[in-house]
């Protein structure tokens, strides 16, 4: 069955920004010292036209998103240094995206974790102190799903040293709920970073990967060439091990399933790694999720799934351990798409600004290539330490382009007092975030025409993505270190085409995590995306997928791959709409309308 809603569009106002704004912007954010590259600034030849937003509008102020980030401990407590996420979802079921944003403040401190729901005037208030979920920590990531099959989205939340699950019990569209971490059985004592729900035994119940970073001791002290004090790198400390949860499903008469720790079993406890990034996808076509991690200067782990409860490590195998030279770089953030075109899912990590982010090209069945030279990705207009990233069709041509946030680990050149204000202490580690414009399979940085995005300097660390206003636009949330989250709205002048789509499995793993959505356009042309909201750097994303469709009106039809393999076909229509495609209810595709 297809599911049609009519769509909204919310009015925007220009937002126009000046060349010599800009050129104040770029002048104040301090290049990184180990960078041997120049790095070109605004030029004050722009005209006031060609220095407005083309891409997106920051509509932090009007929407009312007033959430400052805190970063707890001492100066160099090096959690600080990896700062805290964002999830967004429907907590309430009324159709629209609310904002869940972490604190990393720590157990005693007064910042807690805020839940923004949205209004239908596509503004957000904060929930009420009490809502189940405003917890105080060094929170690191969040993952959205539904982990007791109720309807309703769930939320787990890492921190440095404990894990937390939060049970939706949202009722008549306020949203709470009830911290089950006990019930579930869940515990994790390690530092724990990006996480994830997938269905890894494909048995309908939601199960729980947690990348783990580094054996931590906050006493070890260690300091940058100049022989300042700085944060630790993880060179300084052991790695750790991805842990993961298997879902055993409710008990009777329970509100939360319970879980089992199956990292010893299930080989993930096999081998260690510096995990900071996440992505659960099926890499080898086997229709069983495997899980890469992005770890920390060590080299990546890729855990294949065997199809029988275990896993086998398989990264250099499969190309993704390192990059084209064969070092093991220092890996964040993670990105999951069909880049080139070709029906395949390529991926992306980011990295220190000394090195360069890393394209892995999906060439088949278990064999990527690293093709970041070729890509246009090393052409930026400057280079940042990346984080949260992702690909989104932002200009709805019909291609996928790509945004990472930046924000230094290691103090610039020029650094501020350990004495100053946390403002003035941060300073020294903000970079720009970037945006790249995909032209015909090759990336091109269009960060300058996107004040919204690059106007500023700040230690960005979370990207969320996902239509926040349902216009047909994606939409980001950034989140800084000491900083304030930021909201912005897609801009697309061209009024190209699009339609966003939800795929519903049924009672058992109900929004279908792991699915491949596959979309014939009118003129025969194929994009594909991967129903999950678990990428980019310690954040949840929009569970629908997003197809930009140029000036194509409608579409042919959609295909889409259950987690079991099987192939199920919904009829075309008409564009610019949001769709939900139920399994079971499928047809054979007519001609599009």
């Amino acid at each position: 069955m297809i599911h049609r809603k009519s769509e909204t569009r919310l009015c925007r106002s220009a937002l126009l920004l000046v060349c010599a704004s800009l050129l104040l912007m770029c002048v104040a954010c301090r290049r990184d010292a180990e960078l041997p590259v120049s790095t070109p600034a605004v030029t004050e030849s722009k005209t006031k036209t060609e220095a407005r937003d083309r891409y997106f509008d920051d509509v932090t102020d009007r929407v009312g998103i007033d959430f400052v980030h805190v970063a707890g401990g001492k100066p160099y407590f090096v959690p600080r240094s990896i700062g805290s996420g964002v999830a967004l979802g429907d907590f309430n079921n009324d159709d629209l995206l609310d904002i869940y944003l972490i604190q990393n403040g720590g157990p005693d401190s007064e910042a807690r974790n805020v839940m923004f729901q949205q209004r239908p005037d596509n503004t957000f208030v904060r929930c009420p102190s009490g809502f189940g979920a405003d917890v105080a920590g060094f929170g690191m990531g969040a993952a959205a799903g539904d982990v007791n099959n109720d309807g309703k989205l769930d939320l787990a939340v890492s921190e440095f040293g404990a894990i937390r699950l939060f049970i939706n019990v949202t009722v008549d569209s306020e949203i709470k709920f009830v911290e089950s971490t006990s019930a579930a059985n869940l515990a994790n004592s390690n530092w724990g970073t990006s996480l994830a729900f997938f269905d890894y035994d494909r048995d309908g119940w939601l199960d729980l990967v947690v990348a783990n970073y580094l054996d931590y001791d906050p006493s070890r002290i260690c300091s940058a060439a100049s022989g300042r004090e700085d944060f630790c790198g993880p060179q300084s400390f052991d790695a750790s091990f991805t842990r993961l949860f298997h879902n055993e499903g409710i008990q009777a008469g329970a509100s939360a399933p319970r879980f089992k720790d199956v990292t010893a079993t299930s080989g993930f406890g096999s081998k260690t790694g510096s995990g900071l990034g996440v992505l659960c996808a099926d890499f080898n076509g086997d229709h069983w999720p495997d899980v890469f991690v992005a770890n920390d200067g060590n080299p990546n782990t890729l855990w294949i799934n065997q199809g029988d409860g275990t896993f086998q490590e398989k990264a250099t195998r499969y190309g993704v351990a390192y990059n084209s030279v064969g070092e093991a770089e220092a890996d964040m953030g993670v990105a999951f798409g069909d880049v080139n075109g070709d029906q395949r899912m390529d991926l992306f990590v980011t990295h220190r600004a000394v090195e360069t982010h890393t394209l892995w090209a999906s060439h088949g069945s278990e064999i990527f290539v690293d093709q970041t030279a070729s890509s246009g990705i090393t052409n930026s207009q400057w280079r940042g330490t990346g984080f949260g990233a992702a690909f989104g069709d932002f200009d709805n041509d019909g291609d996928l382009d790509l945004t990472f946030v930046n924000g230094r680990v290691l103090r610039a050149a020029s650094h501020a007092d350990d004495s100053e204000s946390p403002v003035l202490f941060w300073d020294d580690y903000a970079q720009q975030d970037q945006l790249f414009v995909n032209d015909a399979g090759k990336f091109v940085d269009v960060s300058n025409d996107c004040g919204a995005i690059s106007g500023d300097c700040k230690v960005s660390r979370g990207l969320a993505c996902g239509d926040l206003n349902n216009d047909g636009r994606l939409d980001l949330v950034v989140t800084t270190i000491e900083g304030r989250a930021k909201i912005l709205f897609g801009r697309n002048e061209s009024e190209s085409n699009w339609l966003s789509v939800r795929v519903m499995a049924g009672q058992l793993n109900r929004d279908a995590m792991g699915a491949v959505v596959r979309l014939t356009d009118k003129n025969g042309g194929v994009q594909v995306r991967l129903a999950s909201p678990n990428y980019s750097f310690l954040s949840s994303n929009d569970l629908r997928v997003h197809f930009g469709l140029g000036d194509c009106d409608s579409f042919q039809k959609i295909e889409v791959t259950w987690l079991d393999g099987t192939i199920e076909s919904f009829v075309g229509g008409k564009s610019n709409q949001f769709l939900t495609l139920t399994r079971g209810t499928g047809g054979i595709a007519d001609d599009a309308n």
